[in-house]
């Protein structure tokens, strides 16, 4: 883990943090303890198998996340339910509602 942001940590699929996938689910939990924020990261490579295995996840500080993936630093505050994914086209990035493809004004 990188020097800490003081914004806690996240929990976040090894493909990001090994480059194998670019971060694509954003999913924003009730936070375990006081160093958890409650944020869950998954890569677009994640595949139900992978993610069953709990070895597959690793904790992050925030700041890690953001070094790795800077379009999740506005996404900080949004409340516990938040699952939202991270949409690439047209050298363009925008986050939309996982459920609903509505896009998520920030």
């Amino acid at each position: 883990m990188r020097k800490s942001s003081g914004l806690g940590g996240s929990v976040v699929s090894n493909n990001i943090l090994k480059g194998v996938g670019k971060l694509k689910w954003c999913i924003k939990e009730a936070p375990a303890d006081g160093l958890d924020n409650g944020w869950r990261f998954l890569s677009d490579s994640d595949t139900e198998e992978f993610l069953a295995d709990v070895s597959n996840m690793s904790i992050c500080d925030w700041g890690t996340v953001v070094e790795i993936e800077p379009a999740i630093m506005s996404i900080f505050d949004m409340p516990v339910g938040t699952d939202i994914t991270l949409i690439r086209e047209n050298n363009k990035m925008y986050f939309v509602h996982t459920d609903s493809g509505e896009e998520v004004i920030l």
